[in-house]
């Protein structure tokens, strides 16, 4: 099965993926191609360098089509499933189409919780800490046309804790996204889509 990625940042969950297909750690899995729509960012010189097939395609580069652009560029890949790393644009409706419940993202909360539009990265850990969650955590998802909304595949829960800042929260989260998405793809790859 092929996997390729979207990203718009560092592309730490990408990063953690390949290396633990490369590593065989995650078996039955390839690496497809890496599409950023920002080439100014951390993953477009590491897929460079790690020899991964990176695409910068933005509303600049395809200012007409950039979804029509994705969509045919994964397909050509041969993908078979879309993993998000810290892709922060809403997938176009083409892509959706043609990867119908294939397309996965990770979100820095437990959805339902603390997810929806303009719901990301520090945003998040303020409204957990706001809220006074005793709990916060990680969840990947199958995506579909509205945000945070779609089925959640597997959760990975941390505690908050007393004196906890955006930072340390985030933090926390962070250090378990990485194995998180790798057990979804286990049991994505063991059951399908079963959640």
């Amino acid at each position: 099965m092929k996997i390729s990625f979207l990203a718009s940042h560092g592309g730490s969950s990408a990063k953690h993926i390949i290396a633990a297909i490369k590593a065989q750690t995650l078996t039955g899995f390839e690496v497809g191609i890496l599409i950023t729509n920002n080439k100014s960012t951390g993953i477009y010189p590491w897929c460079l360098e790690k020899g991964i097939e990176v695409l910068h395609i933005s509303a600049k580069t395809h200012p007409d089509n950039e979804d029509q652009a994705i969509k045919q560029a994964l397909v050509k890949a041969g993908t078979d499933l879309v993993v998000l790393s810290g892709y922060m644009k809403k997938i176009g409706a083409q892509t959706l189409s043609e990867f119908s419940n294939k397309i996965l993202n990770i979100h820095p909360a437990l959805l339902p919780k603390h997810g929806g539009h303009k719901m990301y990265g520090d945003f998040v850990h303020a409204a957990v800490l706001e809220q006074g969650d005793k709990e916060s955590g990680a969840s990947v998802q199958v995506i579909n046309e509205v945000y945070d909304a779609g089925p959640v595949l597997l959760q990975k829960r941390v505690p908050v804790l007393e004196g906890d800042t955006v930072d340390s929260l985030g933090e926390r989260v962070r250090t378990v996204e990485g194995e998180l998405y790798l057990n979804a793809l286990k049991k994505w790859q063991e059951n399908g889509f079963v959640v």
